[in-house]
């Protein structure tokens, strides 16, 4: 098991390099380069400019060396005022070194955010904490409920019960985020006035249960209709294994047959859809964060995007990789210990 471990986090690491090096060449394209300019210049700035304004902060030196000094492996230079001709800082409101130096995410600096301007660190950690406390209320939500309903349908394969719970599944999957958001902020914030529409900021005044009620009903409903339906799928394979009937034949109560005997061999699939809901979470939060204006990962990748703020950008896309690829490695590690079958090789 540790070889395996140790053989995945160098592909995570492989894999990581080579994600990050595609997303840095996307957002370092001329025409991104060019509305960064402009943003950052006056309204009037000449394309002269503009284009003196990129060979001064860096943005025009070679591609990998640019790609280098971002990872921290080779060496940020200062800018050069052409007035005095001395070393000054890249960016002076994020206090950059004026000397060469080795300052990249390996030196766990992250760049600077030329939007808000501050370093990414600033940003981005906060976000990260205000979307775990959301991720951590829809799995509480989400998981239990999804598990108690594919058991209840599973149990009794083509009861009432289990055709209304799986019409009501299906309907829930098949409503996206977006589409789910707008009813319950129409039902619960403006019909029947419970939120009193706090969910519109939640970081301003402190994450509280009101302000992100809608954001994690409107995440969770989604994600309960999946997990409830995989996991009634397993429960009916498992229900109808031979094992299961030696143990009715011997005279056990159908209670005890369920759970000393099915459920735990039957949420061994759902366990790994389980974890592989994290990479999902963190596409969801971008639509449910920008929609209720929770300002977490998600708002702040919306933000980055439309600001061409490329180191925020850059920064959010590492840690979006890092959660898929380290999820995937904890579900395949809690899989094998779930199922004695499963042998790492």
């Amino acid at each position: 098991m540790l070889s395996f471990v140790l053989r995945r986090l160098g592909v995570m690491a492989l894999t990581m390099v080579a994600l990050t090096l595609v997303v840095f060449l996307l957002v370092n394209l001329e025409p991104n380069l060019k509305k960064l300019a402009i943003s950052q210049t006056e309204s009037r700035a000449t394309i002269e400019q503009q284009d003196a304004w990129l060979e001064r902060n860096g943005y025009r030196q070679n591609f990998f060396v640019r790609y280098g000094q971002w990872l921290g492996v080779v060496k940020k230079q200062p800018n050069i005022d052409p007035a005095t001709g001395e070393a000054v800082s890249r960016f002076r409101f994020c206090d950059e070194a004026a000397v060469p130096t080795y300052s990249g995410i390996l030196q766990g600096d992250f760049g600077c955010s030329t939007k808000f301007r501050v370093p990414v660190q600033e940003k981005l950690f906060p976000a990260l904490r205000a979307t775990g406390i959301l991720m951590f209320w829809v799995m509480v939500t989400m998981v239990p409920i999804a598990l108690l309903v594919g058991i209840l349908g599973g149990m009794r394969e083509g009861s009432r019960t289990d055709r209304s719970l799986s019409v009501a599944s299906i309907a829930t999957t098949a409503t996206p985020e977006y589409v789910s958001g707008v009813i319950f902020a129409v039902i619960f914030a403006s019909w029947l006035g419970w939120l009193n529409g706090s969910a519109a900021s939640a970081t301003t005044q402190g994450v509280t249960f009101n302000n992100f009620t809608l954001p994690v009903m409107t995440m969770a409903i989604y994600g309960i209709g999946y997990i409830a339906r995989m996991t009634r799928a397993s429960m009916v394979e498992v229900m109808t294994q031979q094992y299961i009937r030696t143990a009715r034949l011997k005279g056990l109560s159908f209670r005890t047959v369920v759970v000393r005997h099915a459920l735990r061999n039957a949420l061994i699939a759902p366990f790994t859809v389980i974890m592989l809901q994290f990479p999902w979470l963190l596409t969801g939060v971008v639509i449910v964060e920008t929609m209720f204006r929770y300002q977490g990962f998600g708002y702040a990748l919306v933000e980055a995007a439309g600001n061409n703020d490329i180191d925020l950008l850059l920064g959010c896309s590492l840690v979006s990789v890092f959660v898929v690829l380290f999820t995937q490695l904890l579900s395949d590690i809690g899989y094998a210990y779930l199922n004695p079958r499963i042998r790492v090789q």
